[in-house]
């Protein structure tokens, strides 16, 4: 007897595809709910999956029947036969099912690490031990166990390389794109992440020429007029720099500040650290930042010594301020970044600038992969492959300028990849 297996996104198509295939000779035995689709084990969908059987068609009479009644008897006792036969074949599928059911559930939902083979495991540790999250680890370690042979798997450099181009793969980076007119950059985030001195630092390079800039005429707004002395701050590193610094307190002096500006070609407004917490102030907050224009690039600032849970809070209730990037701040005060990568990765956000201590200006850098990735526990990375892999590093320059290119063009909005 022939049994078949097919699976189509709900159950009425399962139905249509079974009768398409099979026609009307199809029974259908059971039904269940599944996963499928998805790409490193993430956004699989549900589908129906049905199982069944092709039923025999009746033989054809070799010759027409001369005893009526006898010819009844014959096709009533084989049709009772075949049934009987039927039902037998029905009754050990549905036994073999109830087996496999059974079986499948005294199963533990995730194999054992000594069923796993050494390279696996290790891979999982090594991924707890940087903090990514759960269904960060399941992803990557089930693309290691799908993609690998076992032969593959004895090789644990190898595996390693690869797990950690996985992780690479998954940090979408942010670059600026031109503007027209004085580009506007604004700076959000909680309260004590380092948003002043980030600032500060973001001034530096694009007045002075730092990494590589060309030297900008920059301006400096801050809306902090709350906290003690955030004002004098800002304002000795404008005069370090050079740069003019502007204090406001309403969204129309905000406005009519810019429109001031219009001759610089950036304009950095530092804003007042809120709590995710505080909707009311938020909001508030949230008016102030829409002032600066529809064009203002506002970034968020996160500090990578946040727990994954907070990271992720942090990011959702910051989301109607409509961040296009996050600057990942005091990586100089944590040994493990698998948080930060893995959260921001689980909700496609890029990064933009990465701060390592509170010296003006030195302590800031352009966001990579390979700074990311080097910054990893327990993994030996191979710099000059990564740096290859990802266009980054003074040797590949242009392979990297080209690389984010092709991404901005393909991705428009705030969560686009790698954009220039």
């Amino acid at each position: 007897m022939q049994y078949f297996t097919e699976q189509a996104p709900s159950h009425r198509e399962a139905l249509d595809r079974v009768r398409a295939k099979y026609g009307e000779q199809a029974q259908i035995l059971s039904h269940r709910t599944v996963r499928a689709g998805g790409i490193l084990g993430l956004f699989a969908r549900e589908a129906v999956e049905v199982t069944g059987y092709i039923r025999p068609e009746p033989r054809p009479a070799q010759r027409p029947p001369t005893d009526l009644e006898e010819e009844k008897r014959k096709i009533l006792e084989k049709a009772r036969s075949e049934q009987t036969r039927s039902d037998a074949a029905l009754e050990r599928v549905l036994t073999e099912i109830r087996d496999l059911k059974a079986a499948m559930d005294e199963r533990p939902s995730r194999p054992s690490e000594a069923e796993d083979h050494e390279s696996i495991a290790r891979a999982d540790e090594l991924l707890a031990q940087n903090d990514f999250t759960e269904g960060f680890r399941r992803a990557l370690v089930g693309a290691i166990r799908r993609d690998f042979t076992l032969e593959a798997l004895e090789d644990w450099p190898e595996v390693e390389a690869s797990l950690l181009e996985m992780i690479g793969d998954s940090v979408e980076l942010w670059r600026e794109r031109p503007a027209r007119g004085p580009r506007v950059l604004a700076l959000v985030g909680p309260t004590g992440v380092g948003k002043t001195t980030t600032i500060a630092k973001l001034a530096a390079i694009y007045a002075v020429g730092i990494g590589g800039e060309k030297p900008r005429s920059v301006r400096m707004i801050t809306i902090d007029n709350y906290r003690i002395g955030a004002r004098q701050q800002i304002e000795t590193y404008g005069n370090i720099m050079g740069v003019p610094v502007s204090c406001v307190e309403t969204a129309e002096d905000l406005k009519k500040t810019i429109a001031l500006h219009a001759d610089a070609d950036v304009i950095l407004v530092d804003t007042i650290g809120k709590s995710p917490r505080d909707a009311v102030r938020l909001a508030e907050m949230q008016r102030l930042v829409a002032a600066c224009g529809p064009g203002v690039e506002v970034h968020l600032a996160v500090p990578a010594t946040m727990k994954t849970s907070d990271i992720a809070e942090t990011l959702r209730q910051f989301e109607p301020f409509g961040y296009r990037a996050v600057v990942l701040t005091k990586l100089d005060e944590t040994n493990r970044v698998g948080n930060a990568i893995s959260a921001l990765a689980e909700r496609r956000k890029p990064i933009s600038y990465l701060t390592t201590g509170q010296r003006v200006p030195q302590d800031i850098e352009r966001a990579e992969v390979t700074s990311l990735l080097t910054r990893l526990e327990g993994f030996r990375v191979d710099r000059a492959r990564v740096e290859a892999r990802y266009g980054e590093g003074p040797a590949a320059e242009g392979r990297g300028a080209a690389r984010s290119n092709a991404a901005s063009y393909a991705n428009e909005g705030p969560s686009a990849a790698r954009t220039e």
